[in-house]
C-alpha cells in the first residue's frame, strides 16, 4: 500500500512499466552508462479520486539548464495560448491595472499575448534556459520553483493576482498543496485561475498510456480537482474540455461562493461517474487495454521489419519514452527519430538510444512508415507532411487504436 499525496490515504498501483529514463533525458552516446532509471508505475486514490505516480525523480532532475523542451516550437501551440490568453483578457478586461501570473511559463509563450496588450504580467518558469529565453523576449519571468514561500514573497512585491494561469504544468507537482496553497494566497477575492492539464477521462477512454511519465506525477478528474481545491478554501466554477495533448481539460477556479459554479462542471462530473472513474476496476481494464496496445504495436513493427520496410519516428517526444521502453522499441525497429528542436538533434532517445536526428533527413530520404509520437499535433503535421503521404509514405499510429493511415 501507498500512501496519497493528497488526501494521505491509502492506495495500490494498478499498472507498472518497468524501469524508466528520465522522459526528456536524451542524451549523447558517453553517456549512456550513467542514465538514471526508476520504476515507472502507477496507482488510483478511491478516497480522493487521484491517479498518481508511485515514484517521481527529484524534480532537479527533470526541469534543470538543460530542458528540452520549447513551447514556441509548435505553431497550434502559440495559436492555442493566444486564445487561452483572449479568454483571461475577457475576465480582466474590466479591472483596473490587472495583473496576471503564470506557473510553469516556459520560453513565454502565453505571458507574450499579456505583454503585448500591456497588462502587468509574472512568468514562473524554473528551468533556466527556456525562463532565460522568455526573458530576452521581454517576458517578466523568475527562474524558480513556484511554492507558498515563494507566493508570499511576490505578494509582498507584487500584490494579488486577477487571474493564475498554467498549462500542462500542475501535474508536474508532487508538492502541489502547497502550489494550491500558494494560489489561495495570491489570488485576489474576486480572481480566477485557469489551468489544463491531460485529462483522466481521455487518458482511460482512448488508451493514452504514453501520458504517463516521470514529469505526470497525478492524472486529473474534476473529482480530484474538487478535492484538491477544496482542502483550500476554493472550488471549481467552471471545466471547458481541450483537444490538446490527445484530450486535456481546462479547469477554471475561484474563492468559494466567489463566482455561479457552470453547469459544465455538473455534467463533467456525471461523466466521470459514467466512466467510472470512481472504480477501481476500471483502473484494471486500462491496464489490460495498455498491455494489448503493447503487443499490436510491436506485432506492427517487426511485419514492416520483416518485408524489409523502413520505420522513422516522428518527433522525439517525452511520451515516445514511455512507448519506445515499455514496448521495447529500439534501432532495431525505428531506424531514427526525425526531429526540428536542436537540442535534441544528434543525441539518443532515453533508455533505448535510438537515434535523433535533424528533419533534414527524414526529408531528403523518405521511409515508407513514419512512426507518429507526436500524434496531438497530427492534424499540423498531416498538412505539414503532403509531399511524404504524396510519395507513399504512411503514419503508424497508436492512439486510440494501433494502426496504419496513408
Amino acid at each position: 500500500m501507498h500512501q496519497c499525496r493528497i488526501c494521505k490515504g491509502s492506495y495500490e498501483s494498478f499498472i507498472s512499466f518497468g524501469k524508466m529514463p528520465i522522459a526528456n533525458g536524451f542524451l549523447r552516446s558517453e553517456e549512456f552508462g550513467k542514465e538514471y532509471f526508476f520504476e515507472l508505475a502507477t496507482g488510483f486514490c478511491p478516497k480522493c479520486g487521484m491517479v498518481q505516480l508511485i515514484d517521481q525523480p527529484n524534480r532537479d532532475m527533470m526541469f534543470h539548464e538543460n530542458y528540452a523542451f520549447f513551447s514556441s516550437t509548435s505553431s497550434f501551440m502559440k495559436q492555442h495560448f493566444k486564445e487561452f490568453a483572449e479568454l483571461i483578457m475577457q475576465d480582466i478586461r474590466q479591472k483596473s491595472h490587472p495583473f496576471v501570473m503564470e506557473i510553469g511559463s516556459n520560453d513565454g509563450i502565453m505571458l507574450q499575448n499579456f505583454a503585448k496588450a500591456k497588462i502587468r504580467h509574472l512568468g514562473i518558469e524554473p528551468s533556466a534556459n527556456v525562463a532565460k529565453v522568455a526573458i530576452e523576449n521581454g517576458i517578466d519571468t523568475i527562474s524558480e520553483f513556484f511554492d507558498e514561500q515563494l507566493a508570499e514573497k511576490i505578494k509582498a512585491k507584487y500584490g494579488q493576482a486577477d487571474a493564475i494561469v498554467a498549462a500542462n504544468v500542475m501535474c508536474h507537482i508532487p508538492t502541489i498543496h502547497s502550489v494550491v496553497e500558494g494560489y489561495r494566497i495570491l489570488l485576489k477575492p474576486d480572481g480566477i485561475i485557469m489551468f489544463e492539464d491531460p485529462y483522466l477521462g481521455d487518458i482511460i477512454e482512448n488508451t493514452l498510456y504514453d501520458q504517463i511519465y516521470d514529469e505526470h506525477v497525478f492524472l486529473f478528474s474534476v473529482a480530484s480537482i474538487g478535492y484538491l481545491f477544496g482542502e483550500h478554501g476554493m472550488e471549481i466554477v467552471d471545466v471547458i474540455p481541450q483537444t490538446t495533448h490527445g484530450g486535456s481539460m481546462r479547469y477554471v477556479i475561484a474563492h468559494k461562493g466567489a463566482r455561479k459554479i457552470s453547469q459544465r462542471v455538473i455534467d463533467q462530473q456525471e461523466k466521470e461517474k459514467q466512466l467510472g472513474l470512481h472504480l477501481p476496476q476500471t483502473y484494471m481494464q486500462f491496464r489490460k487495454n495498455v498491455e494489448n496496445s503493447r503487443d499490436e504495436l510491436v506485432q506492427l513493427l517487426k511485419d514492416i521489419k520483416k518485408q524489409g520496410k523502413r520505420v522513422v519516428g516522428y518527433a522525439a517526444t517525452s511520451k515516445s519514452t514511455t512507448i519506445n521502453n515499455y514496448c521495447g522499441i529500439t534501432s532495431e525497429l525505428v531506424e531514427y527519430i526525425s526531429d526540428t528542436t536542436p537540442i535534441k538533434q544528434g543525441k539518443f532517445s532515453p533508455g533505448t538510444h535510438i537515434p535523433v536526428k535533424a528533419y533534414e533527413n527524414f526529408k531528403n530520404n523518405y521511409p515508407e512508415y513514419a512512426l507518429l509520437y507526436a500524434y496531438n499535433h497530427s492534424k499540423e503535421i498531416m498538412a505539414k507532411e503532403q509531399d511524404f503521404m504524396a510519395k507513399g509514405g504512411k503514419w503508424i499510429t497508436y492512439v486510440p487504436k494501433v494502426g496504419v493511415l496513408g
